[in-house]
C-alpha cells in the first residue's frame, strides 16, 4: 500500500480460484503497466495467498491481501487464520468486515474493530467494509448505518498507512445494481468528513473505495466521483482483462 494518495484497486475473490488460477494472476501482473496511476491488490482464498505472492515480483505495483483473519495471533480456533499468517504466506492487508461476513457470520462491528486491530499488529493494511442494506436505505438510514459502522468498527490510531475503507451497499454486490453518483458522492463525503474528524491530517487522505457491482462499462463513472479513491472489485477482479480495464480507469 504505497501512496496513500494513489487510487488502490482491490479485488475480492471470495470463494473463487484453484491453483491453475494463476495463469490470471501472471496476467494481472503482467498488464499491470496498464494501471500506473493506481495500485492493485488482489485477495485470493487463503489457501492462494503463498502462491500468488510468490508469483509477485519485487516492486510490482501488485500486491496480494488476504479476505479475513481471527483476531488472536494463534490458539484453538480451528479453520480461522490469523494476521500473522497472512504476513507470513506474503500477504500486505487483509479485508474485515465485509457484510458476507457480518451476515453470513454474525460478525459485530466490535469484532471487526478486532481484527482491524489485528491486521496492525501483524504490520498488514486493514481493508474495512461499511454498507447499508436495502430496507435501510429505503428507510432513509443510509448514513445513520454507515455513521454506527465507522464508530464501532474503525479502531483509533488508524492512520492513511494502516486502515482503507471500502463503502459496499449492501444491495449493489453482485445485483449489477449500482448507486446513482448523487449517492455515492454523498457517502463517500460523509465517511470524508468523518475520518477528517477524527483522525486530522491521516484523515484527508485515507483512501475510500467503492464496492459494489464495479465493472469495466461504469469504472470510469464510479471512479470520478469525489472521494472515490478506488474500487473493491468482486466478480470483475477474476478475470484479468475486466480487472485491468477497471485500474486503467482509475484518474
Amino acid at each position: 500500500m504505497t501512496d496513500a494518495r494513489r487510487p488502490l484497486i482491490a479485488g475480492n475473490w471470495k470463494m473463487n480460484g484453484l491453483k491453475a488460477s494463476a495463469g490470471e494472476m501472471r496476467a494481472i501482473v503482467a498488464g499491470a503497466s496498464k494501471a500506473a496511476k493506481a495500485d492493485l491488490l488482489i485477495c485470493p482464498p487463503a489457501t492462494l495467498v503463498a502462491e500468488f505472492a510468490g508469483i509477485v515480483k519485487k516492486g510490482s505495483p501488485v500486491a496480494i491481501g488476504g479476505q479475513d483473519c481471527h483476531a488472536a495471533a494463534s490458539g484453538a480456533h480451528t479453520g480461522d487464520i490469523s494476521t500473522e499468517m497472512l504476513a507470513d504466506a506474503g500477504a500486505t492487508a487483509v479485508i474485515v468486515g465485509h457484510s458476507e461476513r457480518r451476515a453470513d457470520h454474525g460478525e459485530t462491528d466490535a469484532i471487526v474493530n478486532a481484527k482491524a486491530q489485528a491486521a496492525w499488529r501483524a504490520e498488514l493494511t486493514a481493508i474495512l467494509c461499511i454498507g447499508e442494506t436495502q430496507a435501510q436505505r429505503d428507510a432513509g438510514k443510509t448514513l445513520d448505518i454507515i455513521g454506527g459502522q465507522l464508530r464501532g468498527s474503525v479502531p483509533e490510531g488508524a492512520t492513511a498507512n494502516t486502515l482503507v475503507i471500502a463503502y459496499e451497499p449492501v444491495w449493489a454486490i453482485g445485483t449489477g445494481l449500482t448507486p446513482t453518483v448523487k449517492d455515492v458522492a454523498q457517502v463517500h463525503e460523509y465517511i470524508r468528513n468523518y475520518l477528517k474528524q477524527y483522525f486530522k491530517n491521516d484523515g484527508e487522505v485515507i483512501r475510500i473505495l467503492y464496492g459494489g457491482s464495479v465493472k469495466p462499462s461504469n469504472a470510469v463513472e464510479l471512479l470520478a466521483v469525489p472521494h472515490v479513491n478506488g474500487a473493491l472489485i468482486g466478480g470483475a477482479s477474476l478475470k484479468a482483462s475486466d480487472f485491468l480495464a477497471i485500474a486503467a480507469a482509475a484518474p
